[in-house]
């Protein structure tokens, strides 16, 4: 990543540095040292500032694009619940800049991908621990509620973007009524967990080893989009990640120690692990649905082609969910016809 700052629109560069020059001088804020820290998938991104005590983070989220009112919220949510999270030290609400902690340079998903097992699991772990601390925080009423409305949108995502303009795949008016009928079924199993904090997009691109070797939390990254809804959300989208696949022995291990401190927490997960695990399955196709349509939707509107190129992976894990459960057989033949792939024969989330 280059060390300098592009910005399309000078007079918005203006309006950074003009804040950053009239923030508390006990930071200490040096405006020529600001550099690209990092991008996401929205119109967001970070920029790294030397400050007195250190390297600090500049949030550049244009007002007309971004609502940065949920991600203050939600930092304060998550930081009172005891995780390690960004403090906002200034917020320029008018122009869309903030001043944030820097938790440092190394993602999870750094860290996890050639980790020996052992290390692997480990980090994993403390992503758990994470997890759980956050949906003990759970209250109703606080955070929007992940409902009925929300997931079907999200689910619309994958006729709309996936199907019809990446695909340009023409639904006959029987396979419409055939796909809305297997959401029905998937929006009805997955309404029927209980409801807790939800992350959103829990999982190792936004989890941050700490700079402070004897910290023992992982930072928590890109929560402004968090919700109330349900329990099996996170742990599906943390083992069935849109970026990296693991062996099933692996995904039931974590997923295994996940229920048993939610269990032991006293978080509403089933009594029986078995249940436990096909109610975060068909969660987990709920989510990939929705990411085949978002991934779409950047590579088509917003011109960032690189998040399409992981289509394999969670067309695979649509694919294998779907073939697992008799329910969904109808999804399963769509999915097949628009892929041009054979019926899946076996089940592994093997890497791809």
């Amino acid at each position: 990543m280059s060390d300098s700052v592009t910005w399309a629109d000078p007079a918005r560069e203006a309006a950074c540095l003009a804040w950053l020059r009239q923030l508390d001088p006990a930071l200490g804020i040096d405006p020529a040292s600001l550099r690209p820290a990092s991008a996401d998938a929205s119109f967001r991104r970070y920029l790294r500032v030397e400050g007195a005590a250190g390297s600090l983070i500049v949030m550049d989220a244009p007002p007309d694009k971004e609502d940065c009112r949920p991600f203050v919220k939600v930092a304060g949510l998550m930081a009172e619940a005891g995780l390690l999270v960004p403090r906002v030290r200034a917020w320029d609400e008018p122009h869309g800049f903030m001043l944030l902690d820097d938790l440092g340079e190394r993602l999870m998903i750094d860290a996890v991908t050639d980790a020996p097992e052992r290390d692997r699991q480990a980090l994993y772990l403390r992503a758990v621990d994470a997890l759980v601390t956050w949906q003990l925080a759970s209250r109703p009423g606080v955070l929007p509620p992940y409902d009925h409305a929300l997931l079907a949108r999200e689910l619309a995502l994958f006729p709309d973007w996936y199907l019809a303009r990446h695909r340009q795949v023409t639904l006959k008016e029987a396979e419409q009524q055939t796909l809305q009928a297997q959401f029905d079924l998937i929006l009805q199993r997955n309404l029927a967990a209980p409801a807790v904090y939800v992350h959103r997009d829990f999982m190792p691109r936004n989890l941050m080893l700490p700079r402070d070797a004897g910290e023992p939390r992982l930072g928590v990254l890109d929560f402004q989009d968090a919700v109330h809804g349900p329990i099996t959300y996170d742990i599906a989208c943390l083992m069935r990640d849109a970026f990296l696949s693991w062996d099933e022995e692996f995904v039931l291990d974590i997923t295994i120690r996940y229920w048993q401190r939610a269990q032991k927490a006293g978080l509403p997960v089933d009594a029986d692990f078995g249940d436990f695990y096909r109610a975060v399955e068909w969660m987990g196709l709920q989510r990939h649905l929705k990411v085949a349509g978002i991934f779409a939707r950047l590579t088509l509107r917003d011109g960032k082609p690189k998040y399409l190129a992981d289509a394999p992976r969670f067309i695979g894990y649509i694919r294998a969910t779907a073939a697992r459960y008799r329910e969904l057989a109808p999804l399963a033949r769509l999915i097949d016809q628009v892929e041009g792939t054979d019926a899946v024969s076996g089940w592994a989330f093997g890497r791809v």
